[in-house]
C-alpha cells in the first residue's frame, strides 16, 4: 500500500519536491512527530530527488518521528506497554528532538558530513 501511495504522489514529487532546497525538506519533515513517518517517506521519496534531498528527508523523518508518540509505530507500542502518556513523552521527546534536529542540521548542512 505504501508503494502505491508513493506512485500516486510521483507527479507531486516531480513537479514540486525536486525544487525544494534540502534544508527546508529537513525541517518540514518535523511533521513526522505527529504523522507516521513510513507513510511520509513513501509519499515524499522518489528517484528524481538528489541524494542530499533524500538524506534530508530521511534524517528529518527519523529524528522528528521520535518526538511524539504518533511519530512511528514503535513509539505507540512502547508508550502503550509502559503506560506513558502523550504529555510525559512530549516533555522529554520534544526538547531532545529539537536539540537533535539542530545538531544534525549542523552536521549535514554546515559541516557537510
Amino acid at each position: 500500500a505504501l508503494t502505491f501511495l508513493g506512485e500516486g504522489f510521483k507527479p507531486l514529487i516531480l513537479e514540486y519536491f525536486i525544487q525544494i532546497p534540502s534544508g527546508i525538506l529537513y525541517w518540514v519533515n518535523m511533521v513526522s512527530a505527529i504523522l507516521d513517518n513510513a507513510t511520509l517517506c513513501a509519499a515524499e521519496i522518489g528517484p528524481a530527488l538528489s541524494e542530499i534531498q533524500i538524506r534530508s528527508i530521511l534524517m528529518g523523518l527519523l529524528i522528528a518521528g521520535g518526538m511524539l508518540i504518533p511519530g512511528n509505530i514503535p513509539n505507540i507500542i512502547s508508550a502503550g506497554k509502559l503506560g506513558i502518556t502523550s504529555k510525559e513523552w512530549a516533555r522529554l521527546g520534544v526538547p531532545l528532538g529539537l536539540v537533535a534536529m539542530a545538531i544534525y542540521f549542523v552536521v549535514i548542512f554546515v559541516l557537510g558530513i
